[in-house]
């Protein structure tokens, strides 16, 4: 039997950090979480690790790995676990260079067959497809369909994250699909009854899913 499928939490693009620790710890308290993704937008480097300085011991603490978006400067300067990459974000083999061999590199291939196998080749931890579904927390650079999912989970080894507008309703084609992990955002941080409801959602529909 495979692996099931788990969550990637993804922080809002701006916060305030000692206020979203609270709502960090709530998510977690909702059940089993993989990865959490720092993920900042035009904020100063400072800002970026006073924030991780901030969350990522509340990870260490749940035992779930703290990731930085775009820059693997940062996330060597943070001790964070590892970086994940767009394609706007610099190479993989810059990126290792950068944070070592023994930290995760996550890449987004959106949805491309081959951005996804050259990552794999050249060691990704996982490779990222979406989006899936529409979203609003950015403007997508491509749409994935679910059959891609399909066709990787069959020919790899190398860990898929799903992403883009997944909620805890519509996530089971994709974990049928092959999954490994689903990133979510604002399904987990805007959800009416707070983040570890949301969290325990998702689990129930991912376990659900996978009886």
């Amino acid at each position: 039997m495979s692996e099931p499928c788990r969550l990637y939490l993804i922080s809002p693009p701006a916060l305030d950090a000692k206020g979203f620790a609270k709502a960090l710890n709530l998510a977690f308290d909702g059940g089993d979480v993989a990865c959490f993704q720092l993920r900042l937008k035009g904020v100063a480097d400072d800002d970026v690790l006073r924030a991780a300085e901030a969350l990522m011991p509340i990870c260490v603490e749940r035992g779930v790995a703290f990731i930085v978006n775009d820059r693997a400067d940062l996330a060597k300067r943070a001790a964070a676990d590892g970086v994940h990459i767009g394609s706007d974000d610099g190479d993989y083999d810059t990126a290792r260079a950068t944070i070592g061999r023994d930290k995760i590199i996550g890449v987004s291939c959106y949805d491309s067959h081959h951005r996804a196998i050259e990552a794999a080749e050249a060691g990704a931890d996982y490779v990222a497809f979406g989006a899936f579904f529409p979203t609003a927390t950015k403007e997508p650079k491509a749409r994935a369909e679910i059959d891609l999912l399909e066709w990787w989970s069959e020919i790899m080894v190398v860990p898929s994250v799903a992403i883009g507008g997944i909620t805890p309703e519509n996530c089971g084609p994709l974990v049928k699909a092959g999954a490994d992990f689903l990133a979510v955002i604002s399904a987990v941080w805007e959800h009416g009854n707070g983040p570890a409801a949301a969290v325990k959602a998702f689990n129930d529909a991912i376990g659900r899913t996978q009886e």
